[in-house]
C-alpha cells in the first residue's frame, strides 16, 4: 500500500479519524436508523464496492456503514486536494483499501481511480463520474451498476446513455429531493462560505459577491453571503432562474456588467470558462475567484498562467497572479473551494445524501437484473423514506392526511 499516505502508519493519526468518524456519525442519525433495520440481515454481503469521493468523515460514516451490511470496500478520492488524511488512516485501520492523499497529484488522482477499478467492484459509487468515464474506456466487466452523487456527473451519464453507450444502470442520487433541495442549498451553501473565510481570513460583510449560477448550489451560496453581510450579485444564462434570484431581491446582471464591482466571485455552474479573459482583464486588483462546482474548469485557470508577470503562493491555497497591473486571487487552484479550503458539507445534510447512496447501493444489489441501461431517479420510496427518516432522527413529527383529506385529495 505504497500509494497511501506515509503516515497512515500513525496510530495518532487513526485515532483522530476514528474520533472524526464518531463525532460525524453521531450527527447522522438517518444512517443509524438504516443499520438498525439493515444490519442483521446484511443485504451486501460479500458485494465489492468501488468509491470515488470526496473522503472526509462524513463519508467514512457512509464507508463504516456499508462494512457493516457486509460489503468490501476500495475507495478513492473524487478531488485531489478534498482528501482528510486522519480519515484515510482510520479507513485503512479498518481493513479498506484506500488509495488517495492530501494534496496528491492528478497522477496520483488518476492512479487511485485505476486502482480501485482494478479491484473488480461490482457496484461503484461516484461523485462526478470521473470513475464511470474512466470504467466505460477501460472495461466495464463485471459491475452490475452504480450510482452519482452530483449534477455534473449526473449530466455525463445521460450524455452516455442518450449516444447508447451506457454500460450499467446508474441510480441518480443527486436528484433525489432529499438530496439537492438540502445537501446543495444548505450544504454547500455554507461549506463554501467557510472554505473562503478559512483561506482568507477576510471580512465578508460589505464585500461585493458575484455568484454565477442560480441553481442549487449557487441560491444557497447567494443566501450565506447575504448572511455575513455580502451584498450579492448573481449571474444567470438561464431565465427563469435570472428572475427567480430577482424575485429574491439578489442584484441580477451580466458577468461582465458585474466583474469591475466585484469583490469575490464564485462559480457554481458545471459550465466551462464561466470566469475567462475578458472578464479577468476587467476586475479591479485585488479580486479574488472561487469555484464551488465540481470541476476546476469553471475559471479559466490557464489563462491567468500563462498571462500572468508573477505568481506566488501568499498562505495554503491562497495564490496570487501579478497580470496587467493589477493582483487577481485564486483559492484553491480552481478546484472545488468548499472540499479545499473546509472540510465539506455538515454532517446534517450528508447524512441525507449518505442515506439515498446506501439505499440505492441495496437496490441495485437486489434489482440490477431488471434495470435499463440507463440513468435512473432515486425511487420514490427510498426518497420519502429518507425524508421521514431524517426527521425521526431529528425527533420531528408532522401531520398526516384524514381519511376525508384522502378522498379529496382522490376526487375531482
Amino acid at each position: 500500500m505504497a500509494f497511501n499516505n506515509s503516515r497512515i502508519g500513525n496510530s495518532k493519526l487513526a485515532e483522530q479519524g476514528l474520533n472524526s468518524w464518531q463525532w460525524a456519525n453521531s450527527r447522522m442519525g438517518v444512517i443509524s436508523r438504516i443499520l438498525n433495520e439493515f444490519g442483521k440481515t446484511k443485504p451486501l454481503n460479500q458485494t465489492k464496492l468501488g468509491l470515488c469521493l470526496h473522503i472526509t468523515k462524513e463519508t467514512s460514516v457512509l464507508v463504516m456503514a456499508a462494512l457493516r451490511l457486509g460489503a468490501k470496500v476500495t475507495i478513492c478520492s473524487a478531488n485531489p486536494l478534498s482528501v482528510q488524511d486522519d480519515i484515510v488512516a482510520f479507513l485503512f485501520s479498518k481493513g479498506v483499501s484506500v488509495f488517495a492523499r492530501r494534496d496528491e497529484t492528478v497522477k496520483q488522482y488518476k492512479e487511485g481511480i485505476k486502482e480501485v477499478l482494478n479491484r473488480r467492484p461490482e457496484v461503484l459509487v461516484d461523485d462526478g463520474s470521473a470513475m464511470h468515464i474512466v470504467a466505460h474506456s477501460s472495461g466495464s466487466e463485471g459491475i452490475v451498476g452504480g450510482t452519482e452523487e452530483t449534477t455534473s456527473g449526473i449530466r455525463r451519464l445521460k450524455i452516455l446513455e442518450k449516444r447508447g453507450k451506457l454500460k450499467y444502470p446508474v441510480i441518480g442520487v443527486n436528484d433525489a429531493l432529499s438530496k439537492h433541495l438540502f445537501d446543495n442549498k444548505y450544504g454547500t451553501g455554507q461549506s463554501t462560505m467557510d472554505g473562503i473565510i478559512r483561506i482568507t481570513n477576510l471580512l465578508i460583510a460589505g464585500k461585493n459577491i458575484v455568484v454565477c449560477g442560480y441553481g442549487s448550489v449557487g441560491k444557497g451560496i447567494a443566501i450565506r453571503a447575504r448572511g455575513f453581510g455580502a451584498i450579492v450579485t448573481v449571474t444567470e444564462t438561464n431565465a427563469h432562474r435570472a428572475l427567480e434570484a430577482h424575485m429574491d431581491g439578489f442584484i441580477v446582471k451580466r458577468l461582465i456588467d458585474a466583474v469591475s464591482e466585484g469583490d469575490i466571485f464564485i462559480t457554481c455552474t458545471g459550465q466551462i470558462h464561466v470566469i475567462r479573459k475578458e472578464h479577468i482583464i476587467k476586475m479591479k486588483s485585488g479580486s479574488i475567484l472561487a469555484n464551488a462546482g465540481h470541476f476546476d474548469i469553471e475559471i479559466d485557470t490557464k489563462y491567468l498562467k500563462s498571462n500572468c508577470d508573477d505568481r506566488y503562493l501568499v498562505r495554503r491555497y491562497l495564490e496570487c497572479f501579478r497580470i496587467r497591473g493589477k493582483r487577481v486571487y485564486l483559492l484553491s487552484s480552481g478546484r472545488v473551494v468548499n472540499l479545499v479550503g473546509s472540510e465539506g458539507n455538515a454532517p446534517e445534510v450528508m447524512a441525507m445524501s449518505f442515506a439515498n447512496q446506501l439505499l440505492s447501493i441495496i437496490y441495485i444489489c437486489r434489482n440490477h437484473r431488471k434495470m435499463k441501461r440507463a440513468v435512473h431517479d432515486v425511487p420514490m420510496e427510498i426518497d420519502q423514506y429518507v425524508a421521514l427518516t431524517s426527521l425521526k432522527s431529528l425527533g420531528i413529527k408532522i401531520d398526516k392526511l384524514t381519511d376525508i383529506q384522502l378522498k379529496y385529495s382522490n376526487s375531482y
